[in-house]
């Protein structure tokens, strides 16, 4: 099975509008956006894997990273990745445990499709 493209996983909308703040490109805007995801995903991917830790799913924590990721995707135009945080977020709030663990494994594996295709468009 073939990775989706970029513009299946990024909403073409969202790149145009970070696109046209920075016309001519030289203030690197989209580059900068990019790499500020990246250095949030570095700084939150550990903090989701200590919530994981052991039998109990530590869900401030959760609740945290999966905002945080919300917006974040939200504003690069990563759409589903955006949606599924919310439904992480929801879950946490209310402390529904069932499902959360495999909404955090579809989470990661949509992370990481999500950073493939930014990798391209840049």
């Amino acid at each position: 099975m073939t990775a989706p493209s970029p513009a299946a996983l990024l909403d073409p909308e969202a790149i145009k509008r970070l696109r046209e703040l920075d016309p001519s490109g030289n203030n690197k805007l989209l580059e900068r956006v990019v790499a500020a995801f990246a250095s949030s995903l570095e700084r939150l991917m550990p903090e989701l894997e200590r919530a994981r830790e052991g039998d109990t799913l530590d869900l401030t924590v959760i609740r945290h990273v999966s905002h945080t990721l919300k917006s974040s995707s939200a504003s690069l135009g990563a759409v589903a990745l955006s949606a599924r945080c919310a439904d992480i977020e929801t879950m946490a709030r209310e402390g529904r445990h069932t499902g959360l663990s495999e909404q955090l494994d579809a989470m990661l594996a949509d992370i990481q499709q999500v950073q493939t295709a930014l990798a391209a468009l840049l």
